[in-house]
């Protein structure tokens, strides 16, 4: 049981991220191949990333017709949706936020089952968690990419994968693990959107910038 609702988490998970790309393909004005591209660009390339560091093959993905039916699922669902009507831009990051939330701590797990040290289990989680935002961005041409805006965003990934780590090393089950962890990243996530809260910049502001562009 525990299992299977990991399963489904993860795919609750990689669907918001699949949203995501075909969000940002909309507000950049792609065509539906496009949008269809930034879809499983967003939701495969952190895991992708993290089963080459670990060197776990084949791949993820290349043997579950159910996560790519997700996904191709959801990107022509939300691109049908789109046709009707739009979304702010809010929706694109609180449904980021879900996917962010579930794909960290999905990878922290993968990273545990692997056998590498603590340091690189939240290392790779963040990693799995970030880098379909870092790539989406990059293909809509957005740079610097939001990861890296003084946003709260790996800070958000970060937190989540040392406490999943924590609660494992406490022994608490891998559903409820999951859960709390990925409700802490959707959380931090969401609070700093919702309160606009940013990361300080490496350094001031030079006079006359008013911070927007």
């Amino acid at each position: 049981m525990g299992t299977a609702m990991l399963h489904v988490l993860y795919l609750v998970g990689i669907a918001a991220f699949a949203a995501s790309g075909v969000l940002a393909a909309h507000r950049a004005r792609l065509d539906p191949f496009g949008g269809l591209v930034l879809a499983f660009a967003a939701s495969i390339s952190g895991g992708t990333l993290r089963d080459l560091v670990l060197d776990r093959h084949p791949l993820y993905w290349t043997h579950d017709w159910v996560l790519l039916t997700v996904i191709a699922g959801t990107a022509v669902a939300t691109m049908v949706y789109l046709r009707f009507r739009d979304l702010p831009h809010r929706a694109l990051m609180t449904v980021d936020a879900l996917g962010l939330a579930v794909v960290t701590v999905i990878g922290a797990r993968a990273a545990l089952d692997a056998g590498v040290t603590p340091f690189a289990v939240i290392i790779l989680a963040v990693v799995t968690g970030v880098t379909g935002e870092v790539i989406r961005d990059v293909l809509c041409g957005e740079f610097p990419p939001l990861l890296l805006r003084e946003e709260v965003y790996a800070t958000a990934a970060l937190a989540g994968a040392g406490c999943y780590l924590l609660l494992d090393r406490l022994g608490m089950g891998d559903t409820p693990a999951t859960v709390i962890s990925a409700g802490t990243v959707f959380a931090i996530r969401t609070g700093a959107l919702y309160y606009g809260l940013h990361l300080p910049r490496l350094s001031p502001r030079p006079r006359g910038d008013s911070g927007t562009s």
